[in-house]
C-alpha cells in the first residue's frame, strides 16, 4: 500500500507561479513511476507529466516548457513546479502513483485556479 498526500494548490493570477508537493508513504519502493494528473470542470482526468524511478520524465505539449516534475527522494516527495499559468490550467490536480504489480494509487487532489 502506497499513501500520498499533496498540498500546494491556490488561487494565482494568470503568469503566476505554484508549486505542488505530493508526499508518499507505505511501500514506497515499490513505486516505478509517478505522475500529475488534472481534472478541469467537466472534462475526464488526464495525465501531464510523470517521471520513473530512474528519473526520467515525461510532459504533454500544453504544459512542456511552463510545469517541471521533480522529486526528492530522502523526502518521499514528488514536486509540480508550475509557471507562466493560464486560466486552462485551472483544475483539480491529483498525484498519482504506479508500483511494479502495477497498482495505482492516488492522492486526494488539490484544486488549481487560474483568474484574472
Amino acid at each position: 500500500q502506497v499513501q500520498l498526500v499533496e498540498s500546494g494548490g491556490g488561487l494565482v493570477q494568470p503568469g503566476g507561479s505554484l508549486r505542488l508537493s505530493c508526499t508518499a508513504s507505505g511501500s514506497i519502493s515499490s513505486i516505478v513511476v509517478m505522475g500529475w494528473y488534472r481534472q478541469a470542470p467537466g472534462k475526464q482526468r488526464a495525465l501531464i507529466t510523470s517521471i520513473t524511478s530512474g528519473g526520467s520524465t515525461n510532459y504533454v505539449d500544453s504544459v512542456k516548457g511552463r510545469f517541471t516534475i521533480s522529486r526528492d527522494d530522502a523526502k518521499n516527495t514528488m514536486y509540480l513546479q508550475m509557471n507562466s499559468l493560464k486560466p486552462e490550467d485551472t483544475a483539480v490536480y491529483y498525484c498519482q502513483a504506479l508500483n511494479f504489480l502495477a497498482q495505482s494509487y492516488w492522492g486526494q487532489g488539490t484544486q488549481v485556479t487560474v483568474f484574472s
